[in-house]
């Protein structure tokens, strides 16, 4: 009886969420109404990947005021409500010719256009979604009238009922709280809409597009971390889907597609191992004992006085022959070269390595990166090997490194409250869109891998490639390094190549090479100290041995007047 009254019960409350004839009405409705000029409208709204989300959820979900869709019915943004239908009146107030209602009517006109531009399912019938995305959009433009305003273009003031919001000089909390939430990819609408409001307050769609990328252009400005450029990109806003498409294409250079990409997950927060390569197959050591043997020999060619006659000897004597004639294999297992062998061969092999490396790169470059080339040293590392950091008023594409001046070019960025949430952004964006390289995703790595520690921050600033408006260098590293999180490996060339170069760069130098080796065979390990011990009192006792049956004193005496 009781399961029974509770069946009863909790099926209104199914049906209250879900109505059923509405949704075969709404669907019917869909597969007979065809797109606006026969033409297929791209997804380009998404909902962030769960892998991104994960990270930190609030730098992906709106805070303050819900646009579009997708958070439009959570209970903790129907505060901004009153707000919007206050934009809605002023709007009104504009347009005494037009009746708001056929502006309503128009966007139900675009339904399917818009329900095109989203890759949720959008569960609500036509005339709600239009009357959302007329107050929304209209919102929206009267946000972003404030930077027409700032280039010196204007169509209407802002009420000072939205005073506290806006702020021209941008510091009031609530007005970048909204900066945030608007560049968020899950709280964008379709830019054609925002064209269709503005061209009922202009004379012509030519000059709603004009004052629309005005807006737009004031935006970037101001909420991009990066410098603006001398010549910024021509922009068309006809061809953007959303605000947030729009700073992508401003940001981002064109790369040609690749040929796919690794379908792996990649996770950047484990910094991938710095040290040297692994070792070479056995069969090739015996080349390095040869390079080794011809140094000792270019070194002692030219000493010929006292006991070094009598090294010489023993080392081209006929055992010493027959031993160096030996396969590799067999040498690796007698008790001294088998502690020895992996050593000389990492130090021998190493360069060689990275040489081979980088010619098969050249030579085959549509293969997806390995987890191994998003290796890059810290800024800390480099420095002290002579690189140098030149900061550049550019965008991506100006990443670089100059190998003869040990010059790495990067762009100038400014990081404040805001620039995490825009990033982040970007690179969800990108994920979800991009069926070629992700660049700004690649760019980010680039950023993590060379960032470790606030000391590095603090070199990057004082080169001027970051300014920090944060409150400490402590909080950009762990901006950097928190934005970690990649869906797949990609190929981009033009920073492939600069990591690649930075790395063959630093891998080249003595210093570099010298202290892996003293790191990886000397302080690591005690088994080659106590062989160098062992080597040692077997010289002295050899050298004691020597002077007790020779005259030591003699010999030197015979030097030392022969000089």
């Amino acid at each position: 009886m009781a399961s029974s009254v509770q069946t009863q019960t909790s099926t209104p409350k199914v049906r209250e969420i879900f109505d059923e004839i509405q949704w075969v009405i709404q669907i019917r409705r869909m597969l007979e109404e065809e797109l606006e000029d026969e033409t297929e409208v791209p997804v380009s709204i998404f909902s962030v990947p769960t892998v991104l989300m994960s990270s930190d959820p609030d730098l992906y979900t709106p805070q303050q005021v819900a646009i579009g869709p997708y958070h439009h019915w959570r209970p903790e943004m129907y505060e901004m409500e009153r707000y919007k239908l206050a934009a809605v009146k002023r709007y009104q107030k504009q347009l005494e010719r037009i009746k708001f209602q056929s502006l309503v009517e128009q966007l139900v006109k675009l339904e399917p256009r818009v329900r095109a531009c989203y890759h949720k399912y959008l569960d609500f019938n036509g005339e709600t979604l239009a009357w959302m995305m007329v107050i929304d959009a209209l919102f929206l433009l009267e946000f972003l009238q404030i930077y027409a305003i700032k280039e010196g273009k204007m169509l209407s003031r802002v009420s000072s009922r939205m005073s506290h919001l806006v702020d021209f000089a941008g510091r009031k909390s609530a007005h970048n709280a909204i900066l945030r939430d608007i560049v968020m990819l899950e709280n964008q609408i379709p830019l054609f809409i925002l064209r269709k409001m503005l061209e009922f307050q202009c004379a012509s769609l030519d000059e709603a597009d004009d004052m629309l990328l005005t807006m737009l252009m004031g935006f970037y400005k101001e909420v991009s971390p990066f410098k603006p450029m001398e010549a910024l990109p021509n922009i068309q806003v006809s061809v953007c889907a959303h605000l947030l498409d729009f700073l992508y294409d401003i940001l981002v250079p064109k790369v040609e597609g690749q040929p796919e990409i690794i379908e792996e997950e990649g996770n950047g927060e484990d910094k991938k191992d710095r040290g040297l390569s692994p070792l070479a197959s056995s069969s090739s050591g015996t080349s390095y004992i040869k390079q080794l043997c011809d140094a000792i020999w270019n070194l002692l060619s030219k000493l010929n006085n006292g006991p070094i006659k009598m090294l010489k000897r023993l080392l081209f004597s006929k055992p010493v022959k027959v031993l160096l004639k030996l396969p590799w294999t067999i040498l690796s297992k007698l008790p001294f070269f088998s502690v020895l062998a992996q050593p000389l061969e990492s130090l021998f092999l190493s360069q060689e390595k990275e040489d081979g490396k980088s010619e098969n790169e050249s030579s085959n470059p549509s293969k997806p990166p390995s987890v191994e080339e998003m290796a890059i040293p810290s800024v800390s590392d480099l420095s002290n090997v002579g690189v140098r950091f030149v900061a550049t008023n550019g965008n991506l594409s100006s990443i670089g490194f100059d190998t003869k001046m040990a010059t790495l070019y990067l762009p100038a960025i400014s990081l404040d409250v805001n620039s995490e949430a825009f990033m982040r952004n970007l690179v969800a964006y990108e994920a979800s869109n991009a069926s070629g390289p992700l660049v700004f995703t690649r760019y980010t790595e680039l950023m993590n891998g060379i960032i470790d520690s606030d000391e590095d921050v603090k070199l990057l600033r004082e080169k001027g490639v970051i300014l920090n408006r944060l409150k400490s260098d402590e909080e950009v590293a762990k901006l950097w390094n928190s934005m970690s999180k990649s869906i797949r490996l990609t190929k981009v060339p033009f920073l492939d190549k600069a990591i690649e170069d930075v790395n063959k760069y630093y891998n080249g130098r003595w210093k570099v090479k010298l202290g892996k080796f003293m790191k990886l065979y000397v302080y690591g390990s005690w088994q080659f100290l106590a062989l160098l011990a062992a080597i040692a009192l077997l010289l002295l006792m050899t050298s004691q041995a020597f002077c007790s049956v020779y005259s030591c004193s003699r010999i030197f005496h015979i030097k030392t007047t022969s000089i």
